[in-house]
């Protein structure tokens, strides 16, 4: 819709004059000022600021209401007077540039300008009760009072660290609230803190007084909203200095844009809230302030609108106003550069309460109709156009003078249409290209290249399945390097796109990734959204170089099985083999069964055989005889036992001795 503007980043800022809400003061896209009559629901001044371009209106406030006379005077605000006689005059507007620009209604141009005092922005600006007092506070952290009577500052003092984002008098003109990262509450006649609160994690983009009471009763209340936060908090001044935390929070459905706020003066009033937040919707609350309460309240009434199509789209709120009735609100909705003003009955006994409006014949602006401008050229059909492209539409054919013109010819008699090229994309007919016969048209790289590009701009899958299924590294790299820069990130957003999907596919479109970082990295570097645009390609190859880590593990540890496994198998078979093996002798079968009959019988015999032979050695030499008998003795024993044949021989001796 075109009322998008009024849910934009940057707030446009909105004000209703105060009392009678007369009139609607509010800073468009296109930098002018406009006040709107609420009870005509006309347009009754418009202003156009000299920088309206390059220092852009940041926030507005109106002065209080004074009795204007023809002279250049401004008087102060007479209590007794009657509303007829006190006209909201005065509107006090921030710039980007540091200046505030004070514009008069009564006059119908600009009143006075404050510059000189800020070197930064100007977030936002306060009125004093006494309307010849102005304060402002800047991005530059500095708060400045302004005289308006001779159009400078009285005083300037370093309010915060960060940026002053809001400010808030007093009713009674003693104290002043500011925000930066801290909210600090000012004595305005020593410039000194009085207290300091501190809550919001954000920047402060609201602060308001909620009750009247004079700040050493223990009655002061005010409420804060800050930026992405979605409750205001209600803080109380407290005498004995113990009041740095919120004592009440009310909860909404976003932050708050525009707040309208009706104070009370005693413990027995309760305080009336209209908060219209950043997502179009307006809240009303109404709360007796008494002390702490640690449960957050929720509004009493919630007020969306929508228009009356048959799929209904939300209208945005852009300001409310609450009346001097608990029933009456009124409510500004639409487009910032032509708003819908409506004074509209609310049964607060309904928390859900939803208005249709049809704003289709109000609002001036919309998608269909906004200037656009790209111009699109009336063409007969008659008419030829030319235009630059990729050259290799028709296949050319290697060759000299004589190939130009059999190209001439060809592009004469006859062009390829994409079904055939399509055909001749097939893997087989480019696996023989080169054995192709010369007079036949083969496909190129560069008809690759104009397919590939026709493809992308299609979203063709059929045309893109057949490019795509090249293995060969020359035909990818040639097509790619013929590609125009625009086809290059689309390129990247289908590889990326067949990447996530079958592991087959995948390796043919790495070796298209690589090609395409190999020849357009300068231009993919030149590209300020690089990182928004590659995010899925840079997150799924991270994700898949995690997953190798772990898939290298995995294959190590099932290696070290199968290989533990194979030579358990391989070792159970070569033991069988062996154990057959050792059992089989054939040829002294019958010199083993006789030794095996006689192992038993030896023993005795060998003991009387050794005995003999004792004898006839000690007659020789006793000493040595003695040492060979020791060495003699063990071998002789386990050739005993291990050979039958040994035992033949000796038994063999002891016969014939």
């Amino acid at each position: 819709m075109a009322a998008d503007g009024g849910s934009s980043s940057p707030q446009l800022p909105c004000a209703f004059s105060p009392k009678s809400r007369q009139y609607l003061a509010l800073c468009a896209q296109d930098g002018r000022l406009r006040i709107w009559n609420t009870d005509s629901k006309t347009l009754h001044q418009e202003y156009v600021p000299s920088a309206h371009l390059s220092a852009t209106c940041i926030c507005i406030a109106w002065g209080p209401c004074r009795t204007v006379k023809e002279g250049p005077q401004r008087k102060k605000r007479k209590s007794e007077a009657g509303l007829v006689e006190e006209k909201a005059d005065l509107l006090a507007m921030g710039t980007a540039a540091g200046t505030v620009l004070i514009y008069s209604t009564a006059k119908g141009a600009l009143h006075c300008t404050l510059d000189g005092g800020h070197s930064g922005g100007v977030n936002c600006v306060q009125w004093h009760p006494d309307d010849s007092l102005l304060y402002s506070g800047s991005d530059d952290t500095n708060i400045i009072e302004w005289d308006l009577q001779t159009g400078k500052p009285r005083s300037k003092w370093k309010a915060d660290r960060a940026a002053v984002s809001s400010l808030c008098v007093s009713p009674d003109g003693k104290l002043l609230l500011s925000a930066g990262q801290v909210i600090k509450m000012w004595d305005l006649d020593t410039k000194e803190v009085y207290r300091k609160f501190t809550g919001h994690s954000t920047a402060v983009t609201t602060l308001c007084f909620a009750t009247t009471r004079p700040p050493d009763s223990n009655g002061l209340y005010f409420l804060s909203g800050a930026a992405h936060d979605r409750l205001l908090s209600v803080w109380q001044v407290r005498e004995d200095g113990k009041d740095k935390n919120s004592v009440v929070s009310f909860t909404l459905t976003d932050e708050p844009q525009h707040i309208d706020l009706v104070a009370s003066n005693s413990k027995e009033e309760a305080v009336r809230m209209a908060v219209v937040c950043k997502d179009g919707q307006l809240h009303l609350f109404e709360h007796f302030l008494n002390g702490p309460c640690k449960k957050p309240f929720s509004p009493s009434c919630t007020v969306q609108m929508s228009d009356t199509k048959d799929s209904p789209m939300p209208i945005p709120l852009l300001a409310a106003a609450l009346g001097a009735d608990t029933r009456s609100v009124l409510l500004t909705y639409g487009n910032h550069l032509q708003p819908v003003v409506e004074r509209v009955e609310i049964n607060t006994a309904e928390r859900h309460i939803c208005l249709t409006r049809d704003v289709q014949t109000t609002l001036s602006l919309s998608m269909e109709t906004t200037v656009s401008k790209v111009k699109t050229p009336i063409v007969n059909a008659k008419s030829k156009v030319l235009v630059p492209g990729l050259p290799g539409h028709q296949a050319p054919i290697k060759g000299t003078s004589q190939g130009s013109e059999k190209r001439k010819k060809d592009t004469d008699t006859k062009e390829l249409s994409i079904a055939e090229r399509l055909g001749e994309i097939d893997l087989s007919t480019v696996s023989a290209v080169k054995g192709a016969p010369k007079g036949t048209a083969s496909l190129q790289t560069d008809n690759f290249a104009v397919l590939l590009v026709q493809g992308l701009e299609s979203s063709d899958a059929n045309i893109l399945n057949k490019v795509f299924q090249t293995r060969k590294e020359m035909v990818i790299k040639k097509t790619v390097a013929r590609l125009p820069l625009p086809a290059v990130l689309p390129l990247v957003e289908e590889i990326t796109k067949r990447l996530q999907g079958h592991p087959f596919t995948a390796v043919l479109m790495v070796r298209w990734l690589k090609a395409v970082l190999m020849h357009h990295t300068s231009y993919l570097a030149s590209l300020p959204d690089l990182v928004t645009q590659l995010g899925v390609l840079y997150h799924m190859i991270e994700s898949r170089v995690k997953m190798f880590h772990k898939l290298t593990k995995l294959h190590g540890k099932l290696y070290l099985l199968t290989t533990q496994v194979a030579t358990g198998d391989g070792s159970n078979t070569v033991t069988d083999v062996d154990h057959t093996a050792k059992l089989v002798y054939e040829e002294e079968s019958s010199d083993e069964d006789e030794a095996s009959g006689d192992e038993g019988l030896p023993d005795e015999e060998d003991s009387d055989n050794w005995e003999e032979e004792e004898a006839r050695e000690e007659k020789m030499d006793e000493e040595e005889e003695d040492k060979e008998e020791d060495e003699e003795d063990p071998d002789s024993r386990t050739d005993s036992k291990a050979n039958g044949e040994e035992d033949m021989d000796h038994e063999n001796e002891s016969e014939e001795e």
